[in-house]
């Protein structure tokens, strides 16, 4: 795989999570103003970002596996990054949207 197609997937990847990463910001919001069902729906959204995510990163694991040489880019480390904060973002989210119904039980 050439720089320029990694270069490609790299975008990809930051494209996908990033709109997760909105998503899951956007849920907080929502569980913000007690809308649980709008950040449920939003949590479900950024689900399917994800996959579509690793998806592209599963494409470029199997290209490695298989013998291809993967030329990095910068914008694939980024989409790596992106990736990475944005699982950890997720599972955050989960925790301090759980809070908030919670708190709003009470």
């Amino acid at each position: 795989m050439n720089r320029e197609e990694s270069t490609l997937l790299g975008f990809e990847i930051v494209a996908f999570a990033g709109e997760a990463r909105s998503k899951l910001l956007e849920a907080l919001n929502a569980s913000q103003q007690g809308n649980y069902d709008k950040a449920d729906q939003l949590i479900e959204e950024a689900n399917q970002a994800i996959v579509e995510a690793h998806k592209a990163q599963t494409s470029l694991l199997t290209k490695e596996a298989s013998g291809d040489h993967i030329e990095l880019s910068v914008t694939l480390m980024h989409g790596q990054d992106h990736l990475m904060t944005t699982l950890l973002l997720k599972d955050l989210m989960k925790h301090i949207i759980e809070l908030y119904k919670r708190g709003a039980e009470s």
